[in-house]
């Protein structure tokens, strides 16, 4: 009579005879690698995936497939997830950095407009018969004469001024003798909402007023 064979416990199973399929999970661990650099949190999902492909895959006696591209996923994961605080960080302090640069830019066009102030009074007081300049180039470097009497620095001195930022657009009021008694200049943003979000104007009354929606004039509210 035969002996009946006890059983092993323990054994491993029979491995898989047919062809080997690639494991979904590394699929997805993968693609969610690769998608990171244009979706970061998905590094997270390719982490997880990639260890879940890489249990199922040992566990599977041969019938899953896809190591590499599991590994690969968790590869970029890894990589992703390391980066993802620096992505946090630069979220939070670039914007305070445009910030910070366009408060400086509307700082620097307000000194510019007190300075133009400044040396309209003086060039007008040296000039009686012009009054205030035809143009900014005749308050730059020269020599000292009404054409150019060197009280503003060369770059506030050209016909259309840009400096920080802003663009400084001059204009000035003649009476029946031709004698300027009048000017106006607005400061305004080269890149509106970049490189400064006011508008600025000053006039021969040396009040400085802006305004957000553009178009700063006579009418706008004084700065304080």
């Amino acid at each position: 009579m035969p002996v009946a064979q006890a059983p092993q416990f323990g054994a491993q199973p029979p491995g898989w005879s047919g062809p080997p399929q690639n494991s979904g999970k590394a699929i997805a661990s993968l693609i969610c690698g690769v998608v990171f650099f244009f979706w970061p949190l998905s590094a997270l999902a390719a982490v997880i995936l990639g260890h879940l492909a890489l249990s199922d895959i040992k566990r599977s006696a041969g019938r899953l497939a896809g190591r590499g591209m599991a590994i690969g996923g968790l590869v970029t994961g890894y990589i992703g997830v390391s980066i993802i605080p620096f992505l946090i960080i630069a979220a939070i302090a670039i914007p305070n950095l445009l910030r910070s640069r366009t408060a400086a830019n509307e700082a620097s066009a307000v000194g510019s407009l007190r300075t133009y102030n400044t040396a309209m009074i003086t060039y007008s007081s040296a000039c009686p018969d012009i009054g205030y300049p035809t143009s900014l180039e005749s308050l730059g470097p020269g020599g000292k004469d009404c054409s150019h009497m060197d009280l503003v620095s060369v770059q506030l001195a050209s016909r259309v001024p840009v400096k920080s930022g802003y663009r400084f657009i001059y204009t000035a009021q003649r009476d029946t003798s031709q004698i300027a008694t009048r000017y106006e200049i607005v400061a305004r943003p080269v890149n509106p909402g970049a490189t400064g979000v006011r508008q600025f104007f000053t006039d021969e009354s040396g009040v400085i007023r802006f305004s957000i929606n553009g178009n700063a004039n006579a009418d706008s509210d004084p700065l304080k």
